[in-house]
């Protein structure tokens, strides 16, 4: 037998197959065929296909091929497309439903339905505290359209909401198990939160849908049996609404509590935990499984592919971000509260100019009371308005999407001014995701650190020009680059070190 010598690289890209590191005259070197008897074998690593990453009982559950999610960027920036491109490739894309209305959303739910054959796919449920009615709105859309697996967002405690689109999908199957039809994924960045969803629904919030008849009574006794989410992502340092906590100190907390819960409860299945925020990079998918991840969850990074629901220009920025090319800012859901997010700072004066209203906001207790100078720089360089313009804007939106906000806006002058804000922090993103050239410089990216890892490790690869970057392939290259990463990392642990070798992504042509 002939040894074929190749490259370390190729070598361990063979993921179907095993690698052997062997001792031969010219020195050290790595082959995927069998050794022949009497070969030194130093050390050897088993084959790794990326299907094998993460738990089969995800992949089972979802109906999926791998271990992965593309998540909710909200305003359809997880369009459509993006849905559809990951679930022909094998994955699991949430669409970003959040501030979209249901008339918007109902339109989306149609088209993916059109357009995935019938394939697994998620949608996004995010908690509205100041618009009640949209998360119910969305999760009789939900309902409607037989979608069969939300991604729940944002949410501080359970709602009705939530507690309704789970309840309402439960049967109990032929041999007395306990059927849900309707799939729950919750994220979160709170212990406390986890815990909500990983214990069945709040028997006084299931009692309330069943006295209004929005679930039978067969469904409210079952609701006890079953944990709300049977998979909670565990949101690290991410892009938008983040608590900026490190993977690394966050999820080892949740893991101890899923197992507690586990314990007490004694679920058939365990409750799944995935990762998220700063998944940029095979490295980072990589470190994620080692901590225990039955599943990875990608945004930031999804955003600059051709199939995302924003603009040209937007993705250009992305690509050319640096890992310390972000920053926090106030969030226009939540301005009243100071709640931030995180966005893209390089390139654009969104951060600073957010920040300046929120300073206004907490100084002063309405437009009335604003210096000549401030109202003359909000108008001229933030709004570039008139404020009574602004406002006429805001009163013809709310009257056709929540008059209440009027109603209150008229008894309170502060109130008034954070809807005169927060119409700009609205319209940035919409300005970013139409790409609209005379608002450059406002426009406001929902954006995390895993963009500027990304763009460093495909440097110099076909994925450096978003215009190759399809979200199909990038999740391929991230979880093979993950395989091979591991498989790199177990020779290491056998005394075997390859310094420089490392995963290079090249062109699929043909599919993932």
């Amino acid at each position: 037998m002939t040894l074929v010598m190749r490259s370390d690289e190729e070598v361990l890209a063979q993921l179907d197959r095993p690698c052997f590191v062997l001792r031969t005259d010219m020195g050290i070197a790595l082959t995927n065929e069998p050794p022949a008897q009497r070969t030194t074998v130093l050390a050897s690593v088993g084959p790794l296909p990326v299907h094998a990453l993460g738990s089969p009982a995800f992949q089972a559950y979802h109906g999926v091929r791998h271990s992965y999610l593309g998540g909710a960027m909200a305003g359809g920036i997880a369009s459509e497309g993006l849905v559809v491109a990951l679930a022909k490739a094998g994955f699991l894309g949430s669409f970003g439903a959040a501030g979209l209305l249901p008339q918007r959303i109902d339109r989306a739910l149609r088209r993916i339905s059109a357009e995935i054959g019938g394939l697994p796919f998620a949608a996004n449920l995010i908690h509205s505290p100041s618009e009640e009615a949209l998360e119910r709105a969305a999760v009789e859309l939900y309902l409607m359209h037989r979608v069969r697996c939300v991604e729940a967002s944002a949410f501080l405690d359970l709602t009705r909401h939530v507690v309704r689109y789970r309840v309402a999908g439960l049967s109990r199957a032929a041999d007395g198990r306990v059927r849900a039809a309707n799939r729950v994924i919750a994220k979160v960045s709170r212990p406390e939160v986890a815990a909500r969803f990983m214990h069945p629904a709040p028997e006084s919030l299931v009692a309330e849908l069943l006295a209004e008849g929005l679930v039978t009574a067969e469904q409210a006794e079952l609701a006890r049996t079953v944990p709300v989410a049977e998979d909670v992502t565990v949101e690290a340092d991410s892009g938008g609404h983040t608590d900026r906590r490190p993977l690394v100190a966050l999820f080892p907390v949740i893991v101890a509590l899923r197992d507690a819960v586990q314990r007490e409860r004694r679920y058939p299945v365990p409750v799944r935990l995935g990762a998220a925020g700063g998944i940029g990079t095979p490295e980072a998918v990589a470190a994620a499984l080692a901590l225990g991840a039955d599943y990875v969850v990608t945004g930031s990074v999804n955003q600059s592919c051709v199939e995302s629901g924003t603009s040209e220009p937007v993705r250009r920025m992305l690509a050319g971000a640096g890992i310390a090319d972000f920053d926090l800012a106030p969030a226009a859901d939540m301005f009243e509260l100071g709640v931030q997010l995180q966005v893209l700072k390089k390139g654009t004066l969104f951060p600073m100019r957010a920040r300046y209203l929120y300073e206004l906001y907490r100084r002063h207790d309405g437009l009335h009371e604003l210096s000549t100078e401030d109202k003359s720089k909000l108008e001229r360089q933030v709004l570039r308005r008139p404020v009574d313009q602004v406002w006429a804007e805001v009163a013809s939106y709310f009257e056709r999407r929540d008059p209440d906000q009027l109603r209150r806006a008229a008894e309170d002058p502060k109130r008034r001014m954070a809807l005169v804000f927060r119409w700009y922090l609205g319209m940035s993103s919409r300005w970013a995701t139409s790409g609209d050239a005379e608002r450059t410089a406002d426009y406001q990216v929902w954006c995390g650190p895993a963009m500027g890892s990304f763009n460093e490790w495909a440097r110099g690869s076909h994925l450096a020009d978003p215009a190759n970057r399809t979200v199909g392939e990038v999740a391929t290259h991230l979880l093979r680059g993950a395989a091979f990463s591991i498989r790199l990392r177990q020779l290491a642990l056998a005394g075997i070190s390859l310094p420089g070798t490392t995963y290079r992504p090249q062109p699929l042509g043909g599919g993932s």
